[in-house]
Order: C-alpha cells, then sequence, then structure tokens
C-alpha cells in the first residue's frame, strides 16, 4: 500500500483529537507488548510442561510397573486378599482392583500433554514387563471412571478407599488409568494421579490471574497516559483558545508560562507574533489616516487650481480625476475603518438588532419583510450590524423589495438577505469581494457607490468566525448567506 494510502488510513482509524490518538497509541502498544510477551511465554510454558508432564510420567511408570511385576509374583487366590488389605489400611499410591477384563473407559478430550504422558507410559511399560500381553492406559474424568466389571464408579466407593489416591472434590483432577492383562481372565487396574494433578493447566498461558493481572497494568497504563496527556494538552487548548480569541479582534487571556519547554516557548513565539501583528493593524491604520489627511490639501488645492483653466473640457476633466482619487482615498480609509471596529463581543439578541435595521430602511420608503426567530449570537454588535446593513443596502440599492431572516441549521445561526433584484452573473462571483468592482446594474442604480460594502462585509463576518457567501436564489434575485456559530 502506498505511504499516501497508509496516512489516509491512519487518519481514518485514529480519534482527531491529541488525547485520543496518544492514547490509541499507548494502548496499542502496552497490547501488542502483552501480545508478544504472551506468546513467548506460551511457548516457553508448553516446552517446560511438556518435559515436566514425560519426567512425571516416567515416575509414574516405573512405580506401576514395580506394582505389576509385584502381583505377577502372586498366586491369582492371594491377588483380592492383598488388595483389600491395601483399601483399610490406605497409604498405596494406586487404586487397585482385578477384573476379569479391561474395562471400557471414557476418556478425557485430546490434549496434548495428556497423549504425551499415556504415549510415555505406554512405552515404559512395553520396555520393563515385555512379557505383559497387553496393557492399556488412558485418562478419566472422577465422574466418568469405572472400576470394576460390576459397572461399579469410582464414587460408589467409600470414601477411605480413594481419599488419599483421587481428587474429587471441589476441583475434580484426571485420572491417569493403568490396566494390565496378568493372565488371560485376569486384568490388574491401576488408577493414580499423576504428580501434578492439574498438569494440564500448567500449559495454559491464559489463567484467570495472569489475564486479571495484564488487565489491570493495561488499565494503570492507560489511566497514566489519559492524566499525561491531559496534562500535557491541556496548555495547547489555552494557546487555540488564545488563537481563536485574537482571530476574533479580542483581547486574549495571558497564556501561562508554565509546562513543557516546548510549550513555552511556543506560547512565548505566539505572544511575540501577537504583539507585531497589533502594532502592524495600529500603524496600518494610523499610515492610512496620514494619508487621507495628507492628500485631501493637495487635492484641494488641485482643485481651485483647475477653477483658473480657461478650457472648460480641461477643466472638467481635471476636476473628474480629483473627485475620482478623492473617493478612492475616503474608500480606503472607510474601508480600514469598517473593517477593524474595536469593540468586545457580546450576546446579541438578532430580533431587536434586525427589527431596527428594518424600521430605518422603512422609514425612508423601502419594503424589507422580516419574522422574529429569537435568535442569539455571540458577536460584536456595531460591527455586525455594519455587515448586515451593508448587505441590506446593497439589496435595496438593486431590487426594490429585500427578504430579511434569520434561523438554526445545526451549530449554527444563519442570516440570509435576498433582493429582487436581476441576479448575478455566474462568471461575476469570482470577482464580487474585491474591492472598487462593480457591476453594470449596480453603476446604473447606485452611481455613488465604490464597490467596498461586500469586502468589508465578508472581513467582519469572517473576523466573527463565519462565512458570507452569495447566490442566485432560485426565484429571482441575489442572496448573501451569513452562517455564524451558535451560542
Amino acid at each position: 500500500m502506498p505511504e499516501r494510502g497508509v496516512r489516509r488510513l491512519l487518519e481514518r482509524l485514529l480519534p482527531p483529537s491529541l488525547l485520543g490518538r496518544l492514547s490509541v497509541v499507548m494502548v496499542a502498544g502496552v497490547l501488542a507488548t502483552q501480545l508478544v510477551g504472551n506468546l513467548i511465554w506460551a511457548t516457553q510454558l508448553r516446552r517446560d510442561s511438556a518435559v515436566e508432564a514425560r519426567m512425571a510420567s516416567q515416575h509414574l511408570a516405573r512405580s506401576a510397573a514395580s506394582t505389576i511385576r509385584f502381583f505377577l509374583s502372586l498366586p491369582a487366590n492371594y491377588r483380592p486378599i492383598l488388595i483389600q488389605q491395601f483399601r483399610e489400611m490406605g497409604g498405596t499410591r494406586f487404586f487397585v482392583n482385578v477384573n476379569q477384563g479391561p474395562l471400557a473407559i471414557r476418556e478425557i478430550a485430546p490434549h496434548a500433554l495428556a497423549e504425551t504422558v499415556v504415549a510415555t507410559v505406554g512405552a515404559a511399560l512395553k520396555s520393563d514387563l515385555p512379557q505383559l500381553a497387553g496393557y492399556r492406559v488412558g485418562f478419566a474424568w472422577p465422574s466418568d471412571l469405572v472400576v470394576a466389571d460390576s459397572g461399579a464408579h469410582i464414587g460408589d466407593l467409600p470414601e477411605n478407599w480413594v481419599q488419599h489416591i483421587l481428587l474429587l472434590k471441589p476441583n475434580p483432577a484426571p485420572v491417569l488409568v493403568i490396566q494390565a492383562e496378568l493372565e488371560p481372565g485376569n486384568w490388574l487396574y491401576l488408577a493414580a494421579l499423576m504428580p501434578n494433578p492439574y498438569f494440564l493447566q500448567s500449559s495454559n498461558p491464559w489463567t484467570l490471574d495472569r489475564v486479571l493481572l495484564q488487565a489491570l497494568s493495561l488499565a494503570a497504563v492507560l489511566l497514566l497516559s489519559i492524566l499525561v496527556v491531559r496534562w500535557t494538552t491541556r496548555p495547547l487548548a489555552a494557546l487555540s483558545d488564545a488563537a481563536e480569541a485574537f482571530g476574533r479582534g479580542e483581547t486574549p487571556p495571558p497564556l501561562p508560562q508554565t509546562g513543557s519547554r516546548e510549550f513555552v516557548q511556543t506560547a512565548r513565539a505566539f505572544s511575540g507574533m501577537r504583539e507585531r501583528i497589533q502594532r502592524y493593524l495600529e500603524d496600518r491604520e494610523r499610515l492610512f489616516v496620514s494619508i487621507s489627511h495628507d492628500l485631501r490639501t493637495p487635492i484641494t488645492r488641485l482643485k481651485l487650481r483647475t477653477e483658473l483653466l480657461d478650457d472648460d473640457v480641461q477643466r472638467n476633466e481635471f476636476h473628474d480625476d480629483l473627485d475620482e482619487l478623492d473617493m478612492m482615498v475616503k474608500g480606503a480609509l472607510q474601508c480600514v475603518k469598517d473593517s477593524d471596529i474595536h469593540e468586545n463581543a457580546t450576546e446579541v439578541r438578532l430580533d431587536p438588532l434586525l427589527q431596527r435595521m428594518v424600521r430605518g430602511t422603512q422609514l425612508a420608503g423601502h419594503v424589507v419583510h422580516y419574522v422574529e426567530t429569537d435568535l442569539s449570537v455571540k458577536a460584536k454588535p456595531l460591527a455586525l450590524k455594519r455587515a448586515i446593513g451593508n448587505l441590506l443596502d446593497n439589496a435595496l440599492f438593486y431590487g426594490k423589495t429585500a427578504h430579511l431572516s434569520a434561523c438554526r441549521e445545526g451549530t449554527n445561526v444563519v442570516i440570509r438577505i435576498r433582493d429582487d433584484g436581476p441576479g448575478v452573473a455566474e462568471e461575476a462571483f469570482a470577482s464580487l469581494f474585491q474591492p472598487y468592482v462593480r457591476l453594470e446594474h449596480g453603476r446604473e442604480q447606485n452611481a455613488h457607490g465604490m464597490g467596498l460594502g461586500l469586502g468589508i462585509a465578508r472581513s467582519i463576518v469572517q473576523a466573527h468566525g463565519g462565512e458570507l457567501t452569495l447566490a442566485n436564489h432560485r426565484e429571482g434575485g441575489l442572496e448573501a448567506t451569513i452562517r455564524l456559530p451558535a451560542q
């Protein structure tokens, strides 16, 4: 998979936040480490368990061979008497019985260690007692263990017969059953536990205590990771809030000078950048004010001198050029001042604000339709009023009627201003927000405009973290849409 595809896959799988990503990475790292460790541990554990089971089965097989050899040396009629004495006296390793033939044993489910023990015991018996006519070896659970020709189960026997030989309660252990043919019609029955009765469980790496320990370690790592990441990312959240507030034109709170070295350096760099930008904005405003002031005097002098010209045509041309220059200077100054209004953001209720604007236009003889919505936004009141006012003025200049509405859409408050004018050609939308750009029908309707209203409105809306878009309405006319973050 190409590197770009891997990056896209990771972006899709990982959470968007730094806290989530670091937590996922830490958990994945711990899980991978535990998985590899468990695989190594399980391999070693199975190998050690197999060696231990093989050695224990060889020792048990030698004991069984000695017992079988002893019973082979006894006359057949003495064997039941000796077995009865074993049962009454206790202290023997095997439960012993003599049957007329081999009993059917319901063996346990297949298991690698059990198969190893059965094979080892069988090989040892065959090696130590080559004279045996036949033998059978297998494992059975105590509840399924038949011990006599009569069909008696081991649970039917007196408890003192098996209490030192078998584990029945509370957690039964598998029983190794060895049946050897002493002579035709006589099979010696031996039942015993392995030296480690629960040897089948010794090779299981997923025991409850081990799983619980790993779960606790994973939970501890996850908890510590979340605490450390939260402690690390909290200053970043403060930096993000400060940057957002500065972008809206507000005065952000001072950033903490504590935390990691990287954050302290970033905070200092941000503070320095903010101060430089603030100085630049102030210098820009002073520069435009100075330019406007300084240019008005020579423009006025030039206008007076043009009055002395005898040629009426040249005098009128000079007047037109000077008027255009004066309009450009005033427009540039207005653009700077209107897009940089110094006021604090507060909760603004849209109904009183928009209704005052509607009443003002109606007093001037215009028709504006508006329906109350009871919505509020956090904004700079004068700046927001100026942005909406510019759009409303445009709608009334280029159409006879304006439609003003506000609604809630998801996480945004949407304000729409629509006129009933001719609309705008599609190829002209790209240049509408540029300063001094005016369409032909706009110059006809409003000869004194400078083409700055849309640019100023968009700058104000963007400073509030919103978006201003223009589009032709399906019923005719141009519709301006302001999207602002809801409270």
